[in-house]
């Protein structure tokens, strides 16, 4: 640079100008920047969106397996990942009544619900024989057998799969003896690794493998639900399954208990239970799962579980008998019993009172009370009184309960994906706005509940707008076609 005490001040000026201008980048490399800057966050942008709105779960599910970094890129999980309060938290005078409420149910039932909180064990049940092929019982301090050990000692009957017999070998006289064994296996039922979002399918699949069903979780899960996104199959769609699908039966009940399970099994019945799972690295879900032993000795529950696997040795996923049933209250100790049609006299008496449907959930009220008593903030216990009283036709009641349940603020937020009665319950009562509440945060959370999409229509039916309630229905049967109440309510329409 030249001396600049001899140069004018305009000269200065420009001479400091052609300076700056020489030792400044380009202006088209500091736009290029800014522009390539814009056009990253608009990329990152619409990978984001993609992922969230383009892309099935199932789809984020295979990039997350070989990306686990874009697990980030899942929708927020709702905050508390708890499902939001709407109802007044003052207004809770009423639910408390529910806790000294009487129902017509014997006193005997109230003894036997209490077991339930208490884990305290009754008395011995007798397991009668077998006229038809079933594992061998362990007797007292024996360990349960291995799966392999097992399966030598029982013979698979033969059956045809996938069609009903036309007719069944008559039953035989079965004599109880005296005692329930300590611990108990049932053999023979084969384990099955579900794929995306398969639970019911896999779990009832592997139930109706112990009678010899050949047919894998993809038969059953393409009619049980035809869009492999659908959040839930409920048991009674397991069960309605089995009784249309093969030649064994199926029924549903809620209410159950540890001993009545462990009954169960030492008798060759293969159960469903319909449970809440907080897995490593997920959020609180439903899971179904098969229980295949349990022994007293070590108070432990062994499961095929078909997310979890078998276990140590193939001999099931060991649980403790508490964890099982906390585990099992978040749906009201729902169980399906899948069985041959002659064995039902048999089955009839080991279920007592919960083989008809009204006393199972008298039952099922009396503990789910208890339980409140006990643990006024115990969220799940103000749901199962509400499921109970619904299945009761209590409605009203019902509504309290589930208002309870929801002011406590600790239901998971996927509740609402697997349980309805809330819905019943307050469209009973005509609480149309809540209900649309309920369907708008499931809604949010997932798109594929066609659940959700029904109670919609039937609030816009019952409010007279005829034409927006087909449209939900059809949305609902978009989802699943096979979906008989969203197909009836449409068709009333017409």
């Amino acid at each position: 640079m030249r001396d600049l005490h001899d140069t004018q001040p305009s000269q200065i000026y420009y001479l400091k100008r052609q300076d700056q201008r020489l030792s400044a980048p380009p202006k088209f490399l500091f736009w290029g920047l800014i522009i390539f800057f814009i056009l990253v966050m608009l990329a990152i942008a619409g990978v984001v969106f993609g992922f969230r709105e383009v892309l099935q779960p199932a789809q984020q599910q295979r990039i997350i397996d070989q990306l686990p970094f874009m697990s980030i890129l899942r929708r927020p999980t709702p905050i508390g990942g708890v499902f939001p309060t709407i109802v007044s938290p003052a207004d809770s005078e009423s639910a408390l009544s529910l806790l000294d409420m009487p129902l017509d149910f014997a006193a005997t039932a109230a003894t036997e619900s209490a077991a339930i909180v208490s884990q305290t064990t009754v008395p011995p049940t007798p397991v009668p024989p077998t006229a038809t092929p079933l594992p061998a019982l362990l007797e007292e301090a024996t360990p349960i057998a291995t799966i392999e050990q097992a399966t030598e000692q029982v013979t698979v009957p033969e059956v045809e799969p996938a069609s009903k017999t036309a007719t069944s070998p008559p039953a035989a006289t079965e004599a109880p003896p005296d005692t329930l064994p300590s611990a108990a296996r049932i053999a023979g039922v084969r384990h099955q690794r579900q794929t995306w979002n398969n639970c019911g399918p896999a779990t009832i699949t592997m139930a109706l493998s112990y009678y010899g069903w050949t047919h894998d979780q993809a038969y059953a899960g393409a009619r049980l639900k035809p869009n492999r996104e659908d959040k839930n199959v409920s048991p009674h769609e397991l069960a309605a399954f089995v009784e249309e699908e093969t030649f064994v039966e199926a029924i549903v009940r809620m209410g159950g208990t540890l001993d009545l399970l462990k009954l169960l099994i030492a008798n060759g019945f293969p159960v469903v239970i319909e449970t809440g799972e907080m897995f490593e690295a997920y959020d609180w879900i439903g899971h179904y799962r098969v229980p295949v032993a349990y022994d007293d000795n070590l108070q432990l529950f062994y499961f095929f579980d078909s997310f979890l696997g078998v276990g140590d040795a193939a001999q099931g996923v060991a649980i403790s008998y508490a964890q099982v049933d906390k585990d099992w209250q978040a749906f009201n100790r729902t169980f399906i019993v899948v069985y041959e049609p002659q064995r039902e006299a048999l089955l009839q008496t080991l279920l007592d009172t919960h083989w008809d449907e009204r006393h199972a959930a008298q039952f099922a009220f009396d503990a789910a009370q208890t339980e409140a008593r006990l643990q006024p903030q115990n969220a799940f216990a103000w749901l199962n009184m509400g499921t109970s009283l619904v299945a009761l036709d209590r409605h009203a009641e019902a509504a309290v309960a589930f208002d309870q349940a929801n002011r406590t603020g600790k239901l998971p937020w996927r509740i609402f994906w697997y349980q309805f009665g809330i819905f019943e319950a307050y469209f009973e009562v005509g609480r149309y706005d809540d209900i649309l509440s309920l369907a708008k945060i499931n809604l949010n959370n997932s798109s594929e509940l066609e659940e959700s999409y029904y109670w919609q229509g039937r609030v816009r039916e019952a409010q007279g707008n005829q034409q927006q309630a087909a449209s939900l229905y059809r949305r609902a049967l978009a989802y699943n076609p096979n979906y008989d109440d969203a197909r009836a309510a449409l068709e009333s329409l017409n």
